[in-house]
């Protein structure tokens, strides 16, 4: 590799991270709670997409494999996201119904870590989330076969014309789409602090309720 091929240097990225102390009383008693009062914070500070989460996955083979998705809910039963149950991240979940997630807030010098099970959810909720998305994005599930390789731009999007004249109005709620729900066994909030020296709280469920431990950085 010569001088003129040579990738940027990552020196001059490297930062300090300051936050307000993270400390054990300062958390709520279940991690659902606490993620309400991130977001809320996250929200407030004007992140551009604070419900965009990372969401990786691993085939029964062992292969990882990560993407971003948008949260669509949550609740004390877990974290919701939609999408077709034949791409990648489908496939994994139907071998290995596991996933982990996390929330990269980096302007507020946050973090949030979920691990735990999926599940789908009901035909039913995921039928109204559908009928709530706009017309071109209910066309849009229709015309891409998530993951699978296609020839061209062309034909992709020949196929969103052809799916949009056969349905004009309302397209039928596909039967290979819909929502899955993450349910925590454990949440990790990361607050960074100086020197490396940040603060890392994991709820970890235990019977029926959650044991709170801190982490080393």
């Amino acid at each position: 590799m010569d001088a003129t091929s040579r990738p940027p240097s990552l020196a001059g990225l490297r930062r300090t991270y300051e936050g307000l102390p993270l400390m054990e009383t300062d958390l709520a008693s279940d991690p659902i709670s606490q993620f309400a009062a991130w977001f809320g914070e996250a929200v407030d500070a004007g992140l551009p997409e604070p419900n965009a989460m990372i969401v990786a996955t691993c085939s029964a083979g062992g292969r990882p494999t990560a993407r971003t998705v948008l949260l669509k809910g949550y609740d004390e039963n877990g974290f919701v996201f939609y999408t077709n149950y034949e791409s990648r991240k489908g496939r994994d979940l139907a071998e290995n119904p596991r996933a982990s997630l996390l929330f990269p807030w980096h302007s507020i010098r946050r973090q949030v870590r979920v691990e735990g099970s999926v599940v789908r959810i009901s035909r039913d909720e995921s039928a109204a989330y559908f009928r709530s998305r706009p017309y071109g994005s209910q066309i849009g599930a229709w015309a891409s076969r998530q993951s699978a390789v296609v020839g061209s731009r062309e034909e992709l999007d020949e196929r969103y014309a052809r799916l949009a004249a056969r349905w004009p109005e309302e397209p039928p709620v596909p039967d290979f789409w819909g929502g899955y729900r993450v349910v925590p066994a454990e949440m990790e909030f990361w607050q960074g602090q100086l020197d490396r020296m940040h603060d890392r709280l994991r709820y970890r469920r235990s019977g029926g309720g959650w044991v709170i431990e801190r982490l080393a950085p």
